[in-house]
């Protein structure tokens, strides 16, 4: 793996509309964390949405702008965070093409993702060189930033698995420049004789008895060297490995936890069920929405006992309530101590307090909208040059960078 890339995440989210506590608790509450601990990319995914959304685009552009600003309200932080739009650094579309030159068609449609979107979205055309293709630009994403994890769920792994593969294909085409093993034991010789000497021993140990600690101490001596480039680090890499150059780093899936958060009807919280609560309604109609939300369906009189598992206010509780509030509820609902209304109510409290911030925030971004669209210009050209380096070694590794 590059070795710069150990620290680095990628993350992108699609622009589709305001977000709401579905994308709070699934993905920004994760990426607020992951930007103190890792070195993080997050961007606007607007040539994604066209996947899906090409006949009308006008969703697209309308939401770029309202996406950063949640983004921003919710926390991620620019001083800590690269935030950009993926159609701003070009060169994830420069990196797509050159992976589909190498790319087996097969190997796009087996991920699980493209049957089931197209069985989801039947009154769709998604019949389209792009759909089939996204998974591929979604690795793009990656590769380009040679990232060492993606955060994803469970039914994204298979995405990173391609990139992984992609990448692995591309290092074995492109990475045995000519005179590799003798530009390799020159790299070596930069880091003083002590060191050099080092390194071959732990190359030998690892190559021909698999030592597992020698290779990660190895890894450990190349990462602390500080006298030579990022080329020969790489090739120092490759070789330690038993192959050529690494040119794009193969990165890890970054499991995040499952998000639990149910719509107003019980189902996963989604804009196309219609039953989805913004981060930036009015606190009336959030109030409104969970008092009218359906409860037990056997409790039909305030008087009849009820089942809180068979009510999706209690998934709401599940992550909003203590175990004190959780327990009355179990008591007070089973003995009709409580009614349906009164249950809501602790939920209804904790859900407008964990927004209010969010709305304060938000309006605040949206009073200042050249603000934003500073933060966006920053991070489109810092993204921009972080990909730049990576496509010119792309293109040297390719026999492609005519100077």
């Amino acid at each position: 793996m590059n070795m710069s890339a150990n620290r680095r995440v990628v993350s992108g989210m699609r622009p589709t509309g305001q977000l709401h506590l579905g994308h709070y608790h699934g993905v920004l509450k994760n990426w607020a964390v992951l930007q103190h601990e890792y070195e993080c990319y997050f961007f606007v995914a607007d040539w994604h949405a066209l996947t899906t959304q090409y006949e009308d685009t006008s969703i697209i552009s309308q939401s770029v702008l309202d996406l950063v600003v949640d983004w921003l309200a919710v926390g991620i932080n620019p001083g800590e965070a690269t935030i950009f739009i993926q159609s701003r650094v070009p060169e994830h579309a420069e990196l797509h093409l050159l992976l589909s030159m190498i790319t087996p068609l097969g190997w796009l449609e087996r991920v699980p993702s493209y049957k089931d979107q197209q069985e989801r979205l039947r009154s769709k055309d998604l019949s389209t060189y792009g759909f089939l293709g996204y998974p591929l630009l979604q690795a793009a994403d990656v590769l380009i930033y040679r990232a060492g994890h993606v955060p994803v769920g469970e039914d994204q792994v298979a995405h990173i698995e391609l990139a992984r593969e992609v990448a692995r294909r591309f290092n074995f085409l492109y990475g045995r420049e000519p005179g590799f093993e003798d530009k390799a034991e020159a790299a070596a010789k930069k880091m003083g004789k002590k060191n050099a000497t080092l390194y071959n021993e732990l190359r030998t140990k690892y190559q021909e008895a698999g030592d597992a600690d020698a290779l990660d101490r190895a890894k450990a001596l190349l990462a602390a060297q500080q006298n030579i480039s990022i080329g020969d680090r790489e090739r120092l890499l490759g070789y330690l490995e038993g192959g050529g150059k690494v040119i794009l780093a193969e990165p890890q899936s970054l499991l995040t936890p499952e998000s639990r958060v149910p719509g107003i009807d019980g189902e996963k919280m989604s804009k196309s069920y219609g039953n989805t609560i913004g981060l930036r309604e009015p606190p009336e109609e959030v109030e409104k929405k969970l008092r009218t939300m359906p409860t037990d369906p056997q409790r039909v009189r305030r008087t009849d006992p009820g089942d809180p598992d068979k009510c999706p206010v209690w998934k709401f509780h599940l992550i909003y309530s203590s175990p004190e509030t959780r327990n009355w509820v179990q008591q007070g609902c089973r003995s009709a101590g409580i009614g349906c209304i009164e249950c809501k109510q602790p939920v209804i409290d904790a859900i407008l307090k964990e927004l209010k911030p969010i709305r304060e925030r938000s309006a605040e971004y949206l009073e200042d909208l050249d603000a934003v669209r500073n933060i966006i210009d920053e991070g489109c050209e810092k993204a921009r040059e972080t990909a730049r380096q990576a496509m010119e070694d792309v293109r040297e590794a390719m026999g492609m960078s005519y100077r």
